[in-house]
């Protein structure tokens, strides 16, 4: 794969629904039965923590395949201080091209142009097998916690990389996963009517119901 294979740009609004749709494919059936991820994406545009910045679309031969986004939150450090982190997601590559590495190319120059606009960290759930290749680890070597999990639970999902070395030095807290993630049921559900229909599975390896 050479760079003249895909063009990284900003999302425009003409892109929202193919976006959506695409979001929608590569996670449907995979964490639940269906998705709620294309909502998400599509409800996150407007919370004021959006970074319009760091809204891309990856495309080749005029189609996006590949889509990342990034919102601010915080750190609730246990010195009583708000630390400001991002996070970041849902990222996705059309289940078409998956695992032959444009994954890899959308999130190093996500983050790269993250650290470019002086953000310090990216906190977020993901699988250290495909985010450790881009220098990620797990967010508890940092002292970073993850919110509402009890002490002693597996916490392997939750990942961190500095964009400034040193940026969490010294700090230790708890992370907060910003509220515009939590959408209702029923809210996806009337969203999902707009789109074709596609059949809902419960499959092994699900995390949720």
């Amino acid at each position: 794969m050479s760079e003249k294979d895909y063009l990284i740009r900003a999302e425009k609004a003409e892109d929202y629904k193919e976006v959506e749709n695409l979001v929608r494919e590569s996670f449907w059936n995979v964490y639940r039965p269906g998705c709620s991820e294309h909502y998400v994406i599509h409800v996150l545009r407007d919370d004021p923590a959006f970074v319009k910045e760091l809204d891309f679309v990856m495309e080749q031969d005029g189609s996006i395949i590949g889509q990342n986004i990034f919102m601010k939150t915080v750190i609730n450090s246990d010195g009583g201080k708000d630390v400001p982190v991002l996070t970041m997601g849902p990222i996705c590559i059309t289940p078409d091209l998956k695992r032959r590495g444009y994954g890899k190319k959308l999130l190093d120059y996500s983050l790269e142009q993250a650290a470019k606009l002086g953000f310090g960290a990216v906190l977020f759930e993901g699988n250290i097998d495909f985010y450790g290749k881009s220098g990620f680890d797990f967010a508890r070597k940092f002292g970073i916690r993850y919110h509402d999990l009890p002490e002693g639970e597996d916490d392997s999902f939750f990942l961190c990389r500095e964009l400034i070395p040193g940026y969490l030095d010294g700090v230790t807290g708890v992370y907060q996963t910003p509220q515009g993630y939590y959408v209702k049921d029923e809210d996806v559900d009337e969203f999902d009517k707009a789109f074709p229909p596609k059949e809902k599975l419960k499959l092994p390896g699900q995390l949720f119901e």
